[in-house]
């Protein structure tokens, strides 16, 4: 062993762990790890230029690998800019790690400059939340936060990191890479899942969340095609398989298709894999309530403090996704006859899913995103944030298996374009894109510049309706014609786009999107289209007259 700073052992263990990029707006809170940085060729640092972006990339990172996403950012103001994507990291099942430099030990208690009592801000939206105090512990810290922020559940580590701490210079042995725990369902609780499907007559699956992988989506998808069962997508979770699988029902959530919905009513048995069953996918909990009467519930989860937490589960299974999904499709009962629902469940979601034009609607979204269809592959990974923009993309879009959606299920704004970032550095094979609204895309604009220097491509697709669209939408149907701070006045956003070294177009016609796309797909770099549409088409299945007049 030899003397090394803080920094420079924090960065030794990331390296050990695996670690292959950072994401950071700089502090002086944490210069000694930037100076170890500067030296570990093997850790590509992304500079962002707010640390919500930066939060929000380590979370779309952490989703896209399975591995944490790391972030650093400073103290005070930095760490709680940053607390929005931790949030988004807990209720999305992410892992990541966030690394939050911090006051001197000495001076802590005083209400020094920018000081936050940190474990105690992060704790309620984190799986665990520290302060390192000792460089010697620092191994130990490192390995126990890649531990937990990938066992069980997956989320979010914060931990914070006193300046003093990371300069002092200390012997301390490190800690070797974390190997992930698969545990597989036993052997018992499989036998009794076939059996309650052996007495079922309308299963239906509900599939995608915490853990979940492409060794799942592929073995999930052989067992759920081999016997003919429905298999919905949780909300935002619509990579899970991919949607030209036979059996592929569609999405839970908003907006969803009213036939799926009535098939998980009338469904006997509920196969839930993955899925916490929130608020969002269950619709309030009242398309599917917490004890469900006239149904059964085998629920599939890798946190055995999950299952029976919310939803009373008549058969819980505690396993690691992939292992249960590869058992399953492994499983072959001969007294369990394949179901036709399933093929009958995809045919009305693809009758669903394409869209048919809107008389007297200029710029029409749902031919837009058929025309996307039409141009770009299946892998194309579809990055958005929150508004009634997204549910297009929701409905339309046919998404390939995971990771082909990168969207939080927890509804915040600003998440496209950051995640898109991410996702461009990540997979530069692949095209990315990133799917806004005009409120959403100006909670992150400012991250166009870490896209531009760090030579990202990334087509932005930029719906313009000059509102909070569902905000304005939830406005109307409660108080209809009052009209109240939904209103925006924006920027020309085909110049913004051009301020960041970007290629942008104005698009304000169907007619006039597809060959805006194809010039699009013709460069590289930052490609914005600029779509004006009209508030009054308020999202993909009601118009602001409808809402008024109840």
């Amino acid at each position: 062993m030899t003397l090394r700073t803080g920094g420079q052992i924090l960065v030794d263990q990331l390296k050990l762990q695996g670690c292959d990029r950072i994401f950071t707006v700089p502090g002086e809170s944490f210069l000694a790890v930037l100076d170890a940085l500067h030296d570990a060729p093997e850790i590509d640092t992304v500079v962002c230029r707010q640390e919500g972006g930066v939060a929000y990339m380590a979370d779309a990172d952490g989703k896209m690998t399975g591995r944490p996403g790391v972030a650093f950012v400073t103290r005070g103001p930095g760490a709680t800019n940053a607390s929005a994507g931790v949030h988004v990291a807990f209720q999305d099942s992410t892992p990541m790690i966030l690394f939050v430099g911090d006051i001197d030990r000495a001076d802590r208690d005083r209400e020094g400059f920018q000081e936050i009592d940190f474990p105690a801000f992060f704790g309620p939206i984190a799986k665990w939340a520290a302060r390192i105090d000792d460089a010697k512990r620092i191994p130990e810290y490192v390995a126990r936060a890649y531990r937990v922020a990938t066992a069980g559940r997956p989320g979010p580590v914060v931990l914070a990191l006193p300046e003093d701490m990371l300069r002092d210079e200390v012997e301390t042995a490190d800690r070797p890479a974390i190997a992930p725990i698969a545990q597989p369902p036993c052997a018992g609780a499989m036998g009794a899942l076939f059996d309650v499907l052996k007495e079922a007559t309308n299963p239906v699956a509900i599939i995608g969340g915490a853990d979940w992988g492409p060794a799942a989506a592929h073995h999930f998808a052989t067992f759920a095609v081999r016997y003919g069962i429905p298999t919905a997508a949780a909300f935002r979770r619509q990579d899970a398989i991919a949607n030209s699988c036979s059996v592929y029902a569609g999405q839970l959530g908003y907006g969803p298709n009213p036939r799926l919905q009535q098939r998980i009513r009338e469904a006997d048995v509920l196969l839930v894999v993955g899925a916490r069953l929130g608020e969002s996918t269950t619709d309030g909990y009242k398309l599917i309530t917490p004890d469900h009467p006239d149904q059964l519930l085998i629920h599939v989860h890798p946190d055995p403090n999950e299952l029976g937490r919310v939803f009373k589960a008549d058969l819980p299974i505690c396993a690691d996704m992939g292992e249960f999904a590869e058992m399953a499709a492994d499983w072959h009962d001969p007294d369990l006859l394949p179901f036709k629902a399933g093929e009958e469940a995809h045919r009305e979601w693809l009758e669903w899913s394409e869209p048919k034009p809107r008389d007297g609607v200029r710029l029409d979204l749902g031919p837009c995103v058929k025309a996307m269809r039409d141009a770009l592959p299946a892998n194309s990974i579809i990055c958005n944030g929150a508004g009634n923009f997204s549910g297009w993309w929701h409905r339309y879009w046919h998404y390939g298996a995971a990771p082909t959606q990168l969207a939080p299920t927890s509804g915040t704004m600003g998440y496209g374009l950051p995640a898109a970032v991410a996702a461009a550095l990540r997979f530069k094979d692949r095209p990315v894109v990133c799917i806004a609204g005009d409120g959403d895309f100006l909670m992150n604009g400012q991250e166009l510049a870490t896209a531009a220097q760090a030579g990202a491509d990334i087509l932005v697709i930029l719906v313009d309706n000059g509102a909070y669209g569902t905000i304005r939408m939830h406005q109307e149907r409660d108080y209809p014609g009052r009209v109240s701070a939904t209103k925006l006045a924006n920027p020309d956003f085909v110049k913004l786009a051009e301020a960041y070294g970007g290629w942008a177009v104005r698009v304000d016609d169907t007619a006039g999107f597809a060959p805006a796309l194809d010039q699009a797909m013709q460069r590289r770099g930052i490609r914005l289209l600029h779509c004006l549409t009209d508030v009054e088409v308020i999202s993909n299945q009601t118009t602001i007259e409808k809402l008024r007049a109840g």
